[in-house]
């Protein structure tokens, strides 16, 4: 048991304080399903249910995702790519509005009903809440909600619209879309929206944009994301 397995966060759990934090990275990280991370825990000798893991993954990965989020509060960039996504839940459309910055990292998510300017406003809102500042610029779409909310809630910021353009946001989309499938569909839009704002902060940790970086930078970057979570999910001694 890690030293920090007695820390009030992982207080009347039996199982050490190192697998929860493992279990809960397997199943924001990769897309698997509750009963896949149940398998591969059953292969390392760990026997728990997969109600167990999709317990500690609401209760210990909203923790983890709240500390990522202060810990990279101003860090990301000042060019916002804006984007949205139908998400069928229950044969209901849901929308799914999504803001990444220019290196790829996630701003901000939020699930609506409504593709309109309203829910544009909604989200925009949320980002300036979140993020503590405006972008220098705002990329999106042609669709013209973006612009009527813009010029109410953000008029001093340019706003460049073009399909080709977000590219970077509409590809952040692909990894809910991987979810989804594995998952058999969200079962609510509460439930999606749980998901994902647990799901994002999780990946931007572990996120390493896809530049032409030496191998061994790679690795430096990736150890230190692993130093992070060990922090987050306190394994290591203070």
């Amino acid at each position: 048991m890690t030293r920090f397995a007695r820390d009030p966060l992982y207080r009347r759990h039996r199982f050490p304080a190192d697998l929860i934090a493992h279990a809960v990275w397997l199943y924001f990280r990769f897309p698997l399903s509750l009963r896949m991370v149940e398998d591969m825990l059953a292969a390392r000798g760990v026997i728990v249910s997969h109600q167990t893991v999709r317990l500690w993954a609401e209760k210990f990965g909203r923790h983890f995702a709240n500390n990522i989020r202060k810990r990279s509060a101003g860090r990301l960039g000042d060019k916002w790519h804006l984007d949205e996504v139908v998400i069928t839940i229950a044969g209901k459309k849901h929308w799914l509005w999504r803001a990444v910055d220019q290196a790829g990292f996630v701003l901000d998510v939020l699930v609506q009903s409504r593709r309109n300017t309203k829910a544009a406003k909604r989200l925009m809102r949320k980002l300036l809440k979140g993020q503590g500042r405006s972008p220098r610029v705002m990329i999106t779409d042609r669709l013209r909600s973006y612009g009527a909310a813009k010029r109410e809630i953000m008029p001093d910021v340019e706003h460049r619209s073009h399909k080709g353009l977000n590219n970077r946001a509409e590809n952040s989309h692909q990894p809910i879309r991987r979810r989804e499938r594995i998952m058999k569909r969200f079962k609510s839009a509460r439930h999606l929206q749980r998901f994902v704002s647990i799901h994002d902060p999780i990946a931007n940790l572990f996120y390493i944009p896809r530049h032409d970086i030496p191998s061994t930078h790679h690795r430096e970057l990736r150890a230190a994301a692993w130093d992070a979570w060990r922090q987050i999910a306190r394994l290591d001694a203070a």
